[in-house]
């Protein structure tokens, strides 16, 4: 049981009493002041033995309790954990007890200047306070010296042990040394540390930066980039914009059903990614937004996020180039899919749906134009309705002649079939 309760003392010597719920500034002020009672417990022992050996038993008593001081005080903090009582013990006995030691002593020169050892009370401190507490604490060591000099005027305060001019001058050598290495190695100490908590919360700062980064990527990659800047800066329940103008495009796989019957679930995927994967790069590059994938379905918009009627001619030259792609890249499409298309023009709503996995879609009767469209649509065929057709004209697209078709809720309706480009489309810039 001892020697338990001896390792757990002794763990929380090394740990100078610091706690798991501690900050960075308070771990650096408990380990400091614990390492200034270590440097000046040390140093007090050799005033013991230096005093003591001329023979001044006043004067080698004094050291000897303060170390006993210092010491008692720091055992009780690692026991109780009650930091700001041994700090304010602490710098009081940093401050007073050279005082109290000089005037045991005598004068000023007697003593050596040994009131310099008051100095560390004021300089823990402003590490462990602060630059504002600290002030109290220097003021209170200048009252005490000017205490000590009044001292050395009045004979009678002044009296003590006449000691040898050479031995106080060694003594002054040897408190001035003590007293700025001592805080050097504070200051320093105190410096490198407060380096490397810099560097850690630089890291860390760096790291949110790089997080913050990939979740305003992810961010973009569901949303449009205004609704995205929405969504972070406003604290509004509902996002939801209503577009005259906007295209909507569907891209279905034909039979896809039956293909995916004959694949493996990891080699449905792979396809699926690829295909998807590369429809995401084109509608990138021509400025439109992806909307969703709804199994074999692709879903795109145009003119949510341009201000031009270009984006309808944007969406047909999208269409035009997945459909090439399919045909002609083996590696997209090693097993020969193909798509058909459809695509409408007209008002949209678009907004954000849900608050945890929230979703990026749109509604209106431009939208069911559009899918009820591509249900129309055979393999490889991209249809339009008459509003795209009325946009996109004759000098850019080459279309056949229209056909009527009863859609599904909408009655008979003329569809034009896109054939192809005349010329590369000007994509968005």
């Amino acid at each position: 049981m001892n020697t338990t309760l001896t390792d757990g003392f002794l763990a929380r010597l090394r740990q100078a009493g610091i706690r798991p719920d501690d900050d960075e500034r308070e771990r650096l002020n408990k380990t400091l002041l614990v390492f200034a009672t270590g440097l000046i417990s040390i140093t007090s022992a050799l005033w013991l033995i230096i005093y003591g050996a001329f023979g001044t038993s006043l004067s080698s008593t004094l050291p000897f309790v303060y170390q006993l001081l210092l010491t008692g005080n720091l055992v009780i903090y690692i026991r109780t954990g009650n930091f700001p009582r041994f700090r304010a013990i602490q710098l009081s006995l940093f401050l007073l007890a050279p005082f109290v030691l000089q005037w045991a002593i005598g004068d000023f020169i007697n003593s050596s200047g040994v009131i310099l050892w008051g100095l560390l009370g004021p300089f823990g401190a402003m590490v462990c306070l602060g630059t504002r507490e600290s002030l109290g604490w220097f003021l209170a060591w200048v009252g005490l010296t000017l205490l000590s000099g009044l001292g050395d005027l009045v004979p009678l305060i002044s009296q003590g042990p006449d000691i040898p001019m050479r031995i106080s001058i060694g003594f002054f050598a040897l408190n001035f040394i003590a007293v700025a290495s001592i805080i050097f190695i504070l200051l320093r100490y105190s410096i490198l540390e407060q380096e490397k908590v810099s560097t850690r919360l630089a890291d860390a700062h760096m790291q949110l930066i790089r997080e913050q980064r990939r979740s305003e990527s992810l961010l973009l990659n569901i949303l449009p980039a205004p609704v995205a800047a929405r969504l972070k800066d406003s604290e509004d329940d509902i996002i939801a914009d209503g577009f005259d103008y906007a295209s909507v495009m569907f891209a279905d796989i034909v039979s896809y059903t039956q293909v995916a019957a004959h694949l493996q679930p990891h080699e449905v995927f792979s396809l699926l990614n690829r295909v998807f994967s590369a429809f995401d790069d084109l509608a990138e590059r021509h400025g439109l937004e992806k909307i969703k994938t709804i199994g074999d379905a692709y879903m795109v918009a145009g003119g949510l996020n341009l201000e031009t009627a270009r984006h309808v001619h944007a969406m047909a030259a999208l269409a035009v180039e997945m459909r090439a792609l399919l045909r002609n890249n083996a590696d997209v499409n090693p097993i020969g899919l193909e798509l058909h298309i459809g695509i409408a023009t007209g008002p949209v709503i678009a907004g954000v749906l849900g608050k945890h996995k929230f979703v990026y879609d749109l509604w209106g009767d431009t939208v069911n134009l559009a899918s009820r469209i591509t249900e129309e649509a055979g393999a490889s065929q991209i249809l339009c309705d008459p509003e795209t057709r009325r946009i996109l004209g004759d000098a850019e697209f080459i279309f056949a002649a229209p056909t009527e078709s009863v859609l599904r809720g909408r009655g008979s309706t003329p569809l034009y079939e896109l054939l192809d480009g005349k010329s590369t489309v000007p994509q968005h810039n």
